[in-house]
């Protein structure tokens, strides 16, 4: 299945665009952070030779199975890429938002209008979209929270940066 060009959402703070090659050394510089791959369930730390441009790849395949947006904040005069918000598809009409913001950025309600606006334009056409959080990162589950997302139970998954199995808060926001 080929999917349509992914869209550019503008907002008051930022652009959530479609990542291009010039991406590669702040997707680099921001995923090589411990703190930023420990938050994460599929970064690798120390990054491996390669990752940013397989998933450059990834973003920019026809085929692809995640849409893959930057917080652009060139438009108020800010940086490039301050960090990316996905949505990998699910089953039908159903998608799972992951997401990572770059330390600098944290704490300055980035993540959480990244979130809200990706649900206002519901680029998918979801009927629900899913999320879960490490459980020793309450702030990611506020900013779940704040989005409308329902708590619906415990789980646990694998971290590679971590190399172990860490438990986690999923949640459910269900759209129209």
């Amino acid at each position: 299945m080929t999917l349509t060009q992914q869209p550019t959402i503008t907002t008051e703070h930022f652009v959530l665009r479609p990542l291009r090659t010039s991406d590669a050394g702040l997707i680099e510089l921001y995923t090589s952070d411990d703190r930023v791959a420990r938050m994460t369930n599929n970064i690798a730390h120390p990054l491996p030779p390669g990752a940013t441009e397989a998933l450059l790849m990834r973003a920019n395949d026809p085929k692809r199975e995640q849409d893959i947006w930057a917080i652009d904040m060139t438009h108020k005069g800010g940086p490039d890429l301050i960090g990316l918000i996905m949505l990998n598809r699910l089953d039908e009409s159903q998608s799972e938002v992951t997401g990572w913001v770059a330390p600098a950025f944290w704490n300055t309600g980035a993540a959480s209008q990244a979130v809200h606006n990706l649900i206002e334009n519901n680029p998918l056409g979801n009927k629900a979209i899913f999320a879960s959080v490490f459980q020793d990162n309450p702030v990611s589950a506020k900013v779940l929270i704040s989005a409308g997302f329902d708590y619906i139970g415990d789980a646990e998954t694998f971290s590679v940066a971590r190399s172990a199995n860490v438990p986690t808060w999923t949640y459910l926001r269900k759209l129209n």
